[in-house]
Order: structure tokens, then C-alpha cells, then sequence
């Protein structure tokens, strides 16, 4: 990659990590349904690491990981009973959130916009089936903590099924965006779809 394209990228990738992770905290309300919140942050991470692969995926999940942390810090009841601030945590998230979807569907579907909702969609489940398990093994680690009380409704429906629409749906302003003002221009992206076809059997189908 020549120095203007990283220099674009990083610039973009900046502003967006900065004016995504202000909204996400400034307004939540509005961003939210039925005690859910569309995870803008997460949906970005997810789009970068699927459409730009494993480098860019982690590096931003790493950065806006950060910056959650530092915003909107996780707080838990530690083992000694007492409410903690944690650190880390978003990081961590972020991170496996930009790792695994850079490895989604990578051989024939990766850059595919269809796909793209698939790993979003995909990518979240993972995130909130694993938050209820580590939230309800905490329980047992420390009792202190209360009871995890969420029957399978709460946690399928409430939860899990309605935080993946909230993402899907934040995910339709943002795939606009990439495509007009992301971190590749709009030359750049035809060019890489066109090497794309072109060097693939019975792949015309294929389209950022």
C-alpha cells in the first residue's frame, strides 16, 4: 500500500473510531430499544475487519476498544465483594469482534455487502451468548455477585435476537458510508472488485 492510501486510511479510520464511539456514549437512549442499544463501535470493527481483513479488523477493534474503556468502562463485583471498574475488557471484545470477522467467509464471499449482515449478524450472537455465559459463570465464581435470574426468553428474544436487529439496522447507514467515505476510495474498491473477478472461476456474481 502506497503512503497516501495509509495516510487516508488512517485519517478515516480516526474520525470514524472518534465521532462513533461520541455517539454511541452521548446518546444511547436514542440508539436503543427495549433495554438494548445498537453497538455502533462493534458494528464498525466488524465491517472493517470483513471488508479489510485480520490487520485492520484488530488494529481498529484494539483502538476503539480503548476508547471504550475509557468512556464506558465495564464495572463488576470483584471477588473481595466490592464494584469494580474493569480495563481491558472493550479491547479485548473489539479486538476478537475484528478478528473473527476478518475470517468470515473469507475464500469466495469476503467483501460480498449480503455477507456482510451475516457476519454482523453472526459476530454479535457470538458476542452476546458469550457475555450471558461469562456473566452466569461469574455468579458461581463469586457469589457476592447475586443471581443470573434471566430465563431463556429474556436471553434469546430480549436479548440476543433483538441486540442483532438493533446492529443489523445500524449497519445500514454505515455500510453507506463506507462505500462513499470510507477508509478505501471509490476508485480503489472497483479496481480490487474487478482483480477480484477477474482472477476467480465462476465469480461475476461478486460485488463490494
Amino acid at each position: 500500500m502506497d503512503r497516501r492510501k495509509l495516510i487516508r486510511k488512517i485519517i478515516v479510520y480516526a474520525i470514524y473510531i472518534l465521532l462513533l464511539s461520541s455517539l454511541q456514549v452521548s446518546y444511547p437512549n436514542r440508539l436503543g430499544f427495549g433495554g438494548q442499544t445498537a453497538d455502533l463501535a462493534f458494528v464498525f470493527v466488524v465491517l472493517t475487519g470483513y471488508f479489510e481483513g485480520f490487520a485492520d479488523g484488530a488494529i481498529v477493534g484494539l483502538i476503539m476498544g480503548l476508547v471504550r474503556d475509557c468512556l464506558a468502562p465495564i464495572a463488576i463485583v470483584g471477588i473481595d465483594g466490592t464494584v469494580h471498574v474493569t480495563a481491558g475488557i472493550g479491547m479485548l471484545v473489539l479486538f476478537l469482534a475484528g478478528a473473527l470477522s476478518s475470517s468470515f467467509f473469507t475464500r469466495r464471499m469476503h467483501r460480498n455487502i449480503p455477507f456482510a449482515f451475516v457476519s454482523i449478524a453472526f459476530c454479535t450472537l457470538v458476542y452476546k451468548i458469550g457475555g450471558h455465559f461469562l456473566a452466569y459463570s461469574w455468579t458461581f465464581i463469586v457469589p457476592e455477585s447475586g443471581s443470573y435470574d434471566l430465563g431463556f426468553y429474556e436471553i434469546a428474544v430480549r436479548s440476543c435476537l433483538l441486540q442483532t436487529l438493533l446492529n443489523l439496522i445500524a449497519a445500514l447507514p454505515l455500510l453507506v458510508l463506507w462505500r462513499f467515505a470510507g477508509p478505501v476510495s471509490m476508485s480503489e474498491q472497483r479496481k480490487t472488485a474487478d482483480d477480484v473477478i477477474n482472477t476467480s472461476e465462476d465469480t461475476s456474481w461478486l460485488q463490494i
